[in-house]
């Protein structure tokens, strides 16, 4: 049976590899222009879709028959062809976010939701709400009566739903709620975005002690959901958390920190090269951009210079997924790097002793001292990091952080 995801643009999509876990089919990403979409859905070679931006809305009209969730929203993300060649539309989502509304635990039933942005996503939450019973659903966009600039009078809502795709890869780093300190009574936070796995608003819910949730665990939801339509047979829910957990890792960074010469580089390189990843340095990265070493870059432009430079390839290199990535000693120096690591990372500190540490080419350590450096910076280290793996070797600590990741308990 020949399955996939059709969209327009499809690079950075994980269906493959969730689809892979769901069940024993072939599935491939259709990336189609939208001069391509009807003649691919009336001959193209397939027995099911799951269908994406921008496509949910302009497939309806070649659907034969829908469900009564799919016609009442107005989306379709799941098409089956039927033994008569006609196609079938689904909407998958809406158990995706079911599933995702109950594991908040927040009954809709108690209070406001802000559901922020009016599109396709939208519709799918509001079907959703008013299925259980919601309150008071709020719509906010940015010309409608409730928007940006008013949100302030809905400081009372329970829960906040992003649907719109502001901090979304490549725009990581940006929320659609500069001050989420207005929402006293907020329970949760549900972004249906799940590239990065934690999105800026995330970032803040969880500064303020709110819970945050990501898309991730509705993109495996809704997979599971449209499996069940291919296949015809029925899918155990729990397979959702071991999809989730597993795409998660697979999605996520792996940063390593920590002093000076503790050996980031080679132990990343090598770690790259036994998990098939792309390896990023962002020394490196510098060294290529400014044309020269790094002792020249503190010599002729100045430590702050650096660390400006360190900082975006830092952005540059965090905004991305599945990469190792070495940082230089010193990352830890400018606070605002643990947020741009953290959006999409498991952070590594590898600990090796001080007198072990070579000084040779680097200008803090000559200029203050391995001892000084270190009682600066190790408690910090330990503070950004998810693990902490001691250096004894390069094969040997590879080998150890690889192990660390592929341990169920992570």
């Amino acid at each position: 049976m020949r399955y996939g995801l059709l969209g327009e643009h499809l690079s950075h999509s994980f269906s493959p590899q969730i689809h892979a876990e769901l069940g024993d089919y072939e599935y491939f990403l259709h990336e189609k222009a939208p001069e391509e979409l009807e003649g691919f859905l009336r001959h193209g070679d397939f027995d099911g879709l799951n269908v994406t931006i921008p496509y949910k809305k302009a497939v309806v009209p070649f659907c034969s028959g829908m469900s009564d969730i799919a016609r009442a929203i107005g989306s379709v993300n799941t098409l089956i062809r039927r033994p008569d060649g006609l196609l079938y539309g689904e909407n998958t989502d809406y158990f995706g976010f079911d599933y995702l509304l109950k594991k908040s635990g927040v009954d809709p039933t108690m209070g406001k939701t802000l559901i922020l942005g009016s599109g396709g996503s939208s519709l799918t939450v509001q079907a959703v709400l008013r299925a259980e019973s919601a309150r008071e659903i709020v719509i906010v966009s940015r010309s409608g009566s409730d928007n940006y600039d008013n949100i302030g009078k809905h400081g009372n809502a329970i829960m906040i739903v992003n649907t719109t795709p502001v901090g979304m890869y490549p725009g990581n780093g940006v929320s659609p709620l500069p001050d989420m300190s207005i929402f006293k009574s907020c329970r949760a936070i549900i972004d249906l975005i799940y590239n990065p796995i934690r999105t800026e608003l995330l970032l803040q819910a969880e500064e303020l002690g709110i819970l945050g949730l990501g898309g991730l665990a509705m993109l495996s939801a809704q997979a599971k959901k449209a499996a069940e339509h291919f296949t015809g047979a029925a899918i155990p829910n729990g397979i959702i958390e071991t999809i989730t957990s597993k795409i998660a890792r697979l999605m996520q960074n792996i940063v390593l920190i920590g002093m000076p010469g503790c050996g980031k580089s080679s132990i990343g390189a090598t770690l790259a090269e036994s998990l098939n990843r792309e390896f990023a340095d962002t020394d490196d990265r510098i060294v290529q951009s400014e044309g020269k070493p790094i002792p020249a870059i503190f010599n002729d432009d100045g430590e702050d210079s650096f660390r400006d430079m360190e900082t975006a390839a830092l952005r540059e290199f965090c905004n991305r997924s599945s990469l190792v990535i070495a940082t230089g000693g010193g990352v830890i120096k400018r606070p605002e790097n643990l947020r741009i690591i953290r959006q999409n990372a498991t952070v590594i500190f590898l600990e090796r002793d001080p007198a072990e540490l070579p000084t040779s080419g680097r200008p803090l350590s000559q200029r203050d001292g391995i001892e000084a450096l270190a009682a600066e910076r190790l408690p910090i280290y330990k503070q950004w990091s998810d693990h902490t793996v001691k250096v004894s070797g390069i094969k040997q600590t590879a080998a150890s952080i690889k192990k660390l990741l592929e341990s169920p308990v992570i």
